[in-house]
């Protein structure tokens, strides 16, 4: 498509209309996505609930394997894609794959699988906006029902990362899109993300559950990186990229053994995970929540509390989350997203004990090359690593640049005859 035409479009009725609908179907989406991720909020403290013994998480980590893998096999869809391939928007949603996806999620979520809900929240996202358009008028052309539904993913993810921009912008990145199409589809959606933002906030005003939106509050004081800390970016760059890489590597070496023997396979990725939460605890006397789910809720936690975990638990943790990390991805469903930045958080944590480095750079470095290197999408690791550091974020910026230059190249170089952008 033109410019010319893309002017033309702008100019139009119909795509006026497309924004009055974008914007209406927000609200419901929205409040749909709130919904989703309060009861998997309450479905985690409520399984695992003060007090579990020590073994609790294996006959439940079991069990999801089991479910996870019947949803897989039997439902239309599979259970939304595999989160080994990273973000893979693009096209029209599946409609009659919207039930296994969110099913899928609610068995791997609050069960313990080390993964995020923001995969699951854009498909659903997508599937209901797709579902509203074609309810309001079946002959709608597909280009105008792929705009309607890519509003309703930014709806659904618009206030998790902490910004609706942040949402709108991982969405853009991994889609792909430039040109006149870009600015077609970012209007919708930027509309429907700030009304989908504005719905979170309500709902937790009204509900008091929270606004289940990623933040870090309370870090110490940052002014502006030095020249050491320029130095220390070249390096958790390439950390990161060695890290993401082997991790995701060992995810998709593991998943085609999972998928040929789906109801074995599964059950078992799901006790190695307890296993590694288990004796993670054991070893350190540290939660296994430390461990299991996605890390967004235990971020905060982590980062402000992390330097009173010693050097040997801090490589504890790095290690099972790594591994848990990558045997979900190879085996359940859910979004990468959120235990990147657990890892890189934690990374951060531990070089920060070593001269000429502050917590604060080490903790958004970390993030951003860690993000950078399992996404491959290094804008959005930028605005990720910036955003999450509040108003040290953009001190902060300067280095994080450096070091998710670093790990977005050295990943690629790590992954030789694929794309950076490939999953």
């Amino acid at each position: 498509m033109t410019r010319d035409d893309a002017n033309a479009m702008l100019r139009s009725p119909q795509y006026l209309r497309l924004l009055v609908l974008a914007a209406v179907i927000g609200v419901p989406i929205s409040a749909a996505a709130y919904g989703f991720l309060a009861l998997v909020s309450y479905l985690q403290k409520w399984i695992y609930f003060d007090g579990a013994p020590w073994w609790w998480p294996i006959p439940l980590l079991g069990c999801a394997g089991l479910l996870v893998g019947l949803v897989v096999r039997y439902l239309p869809g599979r259970g939304g894609h595999s989160p080994a391939d990273g973000f893979a928007p693009g096209g029209l949603p599946v409609l009659n794959a919207l039930p296994g996806v969110a099913l899928a999620a609610l068995i791997s979520l609050p069960l313990g699988a080390v993964l995020g809900p923001e995969a699951p929240l854009i498909a659903i996202g997508g599937g209901l906006g797709l579902l509203a358009v074609r309810l309001a008028k079946r002959d709608t052309p597909d280009r105008a029902a792929a705009v309607v539904a890519s509003a309703g993913s930014f709806a659904a993810i618009s206030a998790l990362l902490g910004s609706p921009l942040l949402g709108a912008f991982l969405l853009m990145e991994a889609s792909g899109l430039g040109g006149a199409t870009l600015i077609l589809v970012l209007m919708p959606g930027l509309l429907a993300a700030g009304v989908g933002a504005l719905i979170f906030i309500g709902l937790d005003a009204w509900t008091g559950l929270g606004t289940f939106a990623l933040a870090l509050p309370g870090l110490p004081e940052y002014d502006r990186p030095d020249v050491t800390e320029f130095g220390w970016a070249i390096v958790f760059g390439l950390l990161g990229a060695l890290a993401g890489t082997a991790v995701r590597r060992l995810a998709l070496l593991s998943r085609p053994h999972v998928e040929r023997r789906l109801l074995l396979l599964t059950p078992a990725a799901g006790l190695v995970v307890a296993g590694l939460a288990i004796g993670y605890a054991e070893s350190t006397g540290h939660p296994v929540s430390d461990v299991l789910f996605s890390g967004q809720e235990a971020l905060p936690d982590l980062v402000t509390t992390g330097t009173g975990y010693s050097v040997g638990a801090l490589l504890a943790l790095l290690a099972a989350k790594g591994l848990g990390y990558a045997v979900s991805l190879s085996a359940f469903r859910g979004g990468p997203v959120f235990p990147s930045l657990y890892l890189g958080a934690a990374g951060g944590i531990l070089l920060s004990h070593l001269p000429g480095l502050e917590l604060v750079p080490a903790v958004a470095m970390g993030i951003g090359a860690m993000s950078a290197a399992m996404l491959r999408l290094p804008l959005t690791a930028v605005l990720l690593a910036t955003l999450l550091m509040a108003e040290d974020g953009l001190a902060a910026m300067p280095v994080v640049i450096v070091a998710v230059v670093v790990s977005y190249v050295f990943t690629a170089r790590l992954t030789p005859g694929s794309d950076p952008q490939s999953r």
